[in-house]
């Protein structure tokens, strides 16, 4: 069975663009920049279903689950952008937040022809990664009708997984068929059903959303600092004794003096504001709240009250 794109609104002809082979360059980037502007708006529209999808996605990682972000071409080379970030940017693992894509890493470079029409390769992928009921399945597809995504988010669903979806065109299979859609409807692109402007804009907007709103709800944010990069190079070491020093008032000198003892930024931060000298008591107080330094304060007043 054939597919109708008669139906789908991104493959629609956008008819503020028709002359655009026409124009000069400067004009050509002025109208791909007029449909930028309405990328905004239609990611702001969609908010509050992005927002159920997070607290969904923050109580998986309190529960040991994981965000599995799925996609074939565009839609799955952005789940990879965002699920790549996070080890570097928030210190999790490399498992807890992944993309799975129609036929594999390799057709991050190259498309693999017939992969994203196969639901077999997405459950099989699924099977591989040993997906359960704790973990969230979001399937990125801007036309919502991707047959990986599709069979992938079936079988999700067989699992007891939460479900979920971003897409930008409206009344789609993939949105009817998940626990928490999201619809940014972004409408006809510049040059018609070429979904990796306008379309694939939104969705890399919400996958950063997703993830990072995730992550500040988790702790992995101090104020707005990324109190859990992995200081791996200079510029990341400079940057974690900043962050010491800016947030406890202390000098760089003496961010580095304690960095030295407590190793990262976080466990620096969380001994300082809290006056616990101790390292092995600093550990047991973040483990004890996951990492996350604004409980482990509370939990240190309510001991000293307590005591």
């Amino acid at each position: 069975m054939g597919v109708n794109l008669n139906e789908i609104s991104t493959e629609q002809r956008n008819l503020e663009t028709t002359n655009i082979d026409l124009l000069s360059t400067i004009e050509i980037l002025k109208k791909m920049n007029q449909e930028d502007y309405k990328i905004a708006h239609a990611v702001e529209l969609a908010l509050p279903q992005i927002a159920k999808l997070v607290d969904k996605v923050v109580k998986a990682f309190y529960q040991d689950g994981r965000l599995i972000y799925m996609g074939a071409g565009t839609s799955g080379r952005i789940g990879i952008l965002d699920a790549v970030e996070c080890p570097p940017t928030f210190g999790v693992s490399f498992e807890m937040v992944q993309c799975l894509m129609a036929g594999g890493e390799k057709a991050f470079i190259k498309a693999v022809e017939g992969a994203e029409d196969s639901k077999e390769l997405a459950i099989s992928d699924l099977q591989r990664i040993k997906i359960s009921k704790k973990d969230v399945v979001v399937g990125i597809a801007a036309s919502g009708r991707t047959p990986y995504v599709i069979g992938g988010i079936e079988y999700a669903k067989k699992q007891g997984c939460i479900t979920s979806c971003i897409v930008t065109a409206a009344n789609s299979q993939l949105a009817a068929l998940v626990d928490l859609p999201i619809e940014a409807i972004t409408g006809e692109e510049v040059i018609a059903g070429s979904t990796r402007l306008k379309s694939g804009t939104a969705q890399k907007m919400i996958c950063n959303m997703i993830s990072t709103a995730s992550m500040i709800k988790m702790g992995k944010v101090y104020e707005n600092y990324m109190i859990d990069v992995q200081a791996t190079n200079q510029k990341l070491i400079a940057r974690a004794e900043g962050m010491v020093s800016q947030i406890t008032g202390i000098s760089l000198e003496e961010a580095r003096k304690k960095m030295a003892v407590y190793k990262t930024a976080k466990k620096t931060i969380f001994a300082i504001l809290s006056g616990i000298e101790d390292l092995e008591t600093v550990n047991e107080y973040l483990d004890k709240t996951k990492g996350h330094i604004r409980n482990a304060l509370r939990m240190v007043k309510k001991d000293v009250e307590t005591y």
